[in-house]
């Protein structure tokens, strides 16, 4: 039981309180560090997840990255590539709407690509999301010049 940070070892306390809090083992430092990051910025516990398991298979991924305009909940710059987490599901409004695809345009402009992943896919299928994203990725490296 190591830190996926820094590669601390461990307390039980420790573990027990990370993987209860978050479902990752964090050193009570680093945990730390990820509450006040959700406590600022709202950052979706998915978003926690997926950012660990991508950085778990060699992706240097980054938590709320500031776009110029809106903090995204993960970036991978190399590819620019946005993930944004989706954690509400009541009826998409039109102005919603217009603003997410505003958004999207933004991002385009700037050359990065924005996908949306809904919260509940990564809680069942983070395995699954991981290859899918990194499959994005390697396409992405195909298409664009890489940083």
């Amino acid at each position: 039981m190591t830190c996926l940070e820094c590669n601390k070892q461990l307390s039980y306390v420790d573990h027990k309180t990370s993987m209860e809090t978050y479902g990752v083992e964090l050193c009570g430092k680093h945990k730390t560090r990820i509450d006040k990051l959700i406590r600022s910025n709202g950052t979706p516990l998915a978003a926690i997840q997926l950012y660990y398991a991508l950085k778990e298979i060699g992706v240097y991924p980054m938590l709320e990255w500031w776009d110029g305009k809106k903090s995204v909940d993960i970036a991978i710059s190399r590819v620019k590539l946005n993930i944004e987490i989706e954690t509400e599901y009541q009826m998409l409004t039109h102005e919603q709407a217009m603003n997410n695809l505003e958004e999207t345009m933004h991002s385009f402009k700037n050359g990065f690509t924005t996908i949306r992943i809904p919260h509940v896919v990564i809680k069942h299928y983070l395995k699954e999301t991981v290859k899918s994203i990194y499959g994005i990725i390697e396409g992405l490296k195909v298409n664009i010049k890489v940083i």
